[in-house]
């Protein structure tokens, strides 16, 4: 018999670390901020298509005073190194970056003095997303594992320095931040394959033959309506 039988219903029992980062990721605004064609992808996510304001995030803030997320969607030119540092400068505390694209995280085919290779070199990043260009399905995932991220962060110094001894120790975290696709939690039957997955090391390549079969069976059905179409 646990305290929550005790009291009556309707009353939830929580941390303020807890309260404070569900209400950090659940009001995450991210900074009207786009580079190159990632930017497109990125606007299709914010689209009702996909609809980023289940998240909380539909707003792109035009003053970086009033964003907490910079998504570095393109590639980043040695002029626009500086700007973009003043921007993620005048956003406010807390604050995170992610990079999208392969261009964003290291330079991508751009490998020449004019484009900065990673934008983690300008702004520290706490979350990488490959691609060229990546689709808003992959942005919407890398977006809910920034979100564990917030989660799991400590908001005070001793809270920090418990974290650390934790990590040192051996004593981390049961749900890692970021371990499973989002997308899987909620199917016993991934569940089980992704274990057994990280058992044998090959998660990455689970990751990926699923998204390759879910494309082959996208394109099997974009063809079978087209076949049926041309019958009628």
């Amino acid at each position: 018999m646990g305290i929550e039988e005790k009291i009556p219903s309707g009353i939830l029992l929580t941390s303020v670390e807890k309260l404070a980062n569900w209400a950090r990721k659940s009001s995450t605004w991210p900074a009207t901020f786009g580079l190159a064609c990632c930017a497109i992808e990125m606007m299709a996510t914010g689209a009702p298509h996909y609809d980023l304001g289940r998240f909380g995030m539909e707003v792109f803030r035009a003053s970086p005073r009033q964003a907490d997320l910079m998504i570095v969607a393109g590639r980043v030119s040695q002029k626009m190194a500086p700007v973009l540092r003043q921007i993620y400068d005048q956003m406010s505390e807390p604050k995170w970056v992610l990079s999208m694209g392969v261009c964003a995280s290291s330079g991508g085919m751009f490998n020449n003095y004019a484009i900065v290779q990673g934008v983690d070199h300008i702004v520290p990043v706490d979350m990488y997303l490959p691609g060229c260009p990546p689709r808003p399905e992959m942005l919407i995932d890398s977006i809910l594992r920034l979100h564990e991220k917030i989660m799991h962060e400590p908001i005070s110094d001793r809270r920090r320095a418990q974290q650390a001894e934790a990590k040192a120790s051996g004593r981390e975290p049961a749900v890692a931040p970021g371990a499973m696709p989002s997308s899987w939690r909620f199917d016993k039957a991934r569940r089980a394959e992704w274990a057994r997955a990280v058992a044998e090391g090959r998660e990455e390549q689970l990751r990926i033959q699923h998204w390759m079969d879910r494309r082959e069976a996208e394109q099997r059905a974009r063809e079978q309506e087209s076949v049926g179409g041309g019958r009628r």
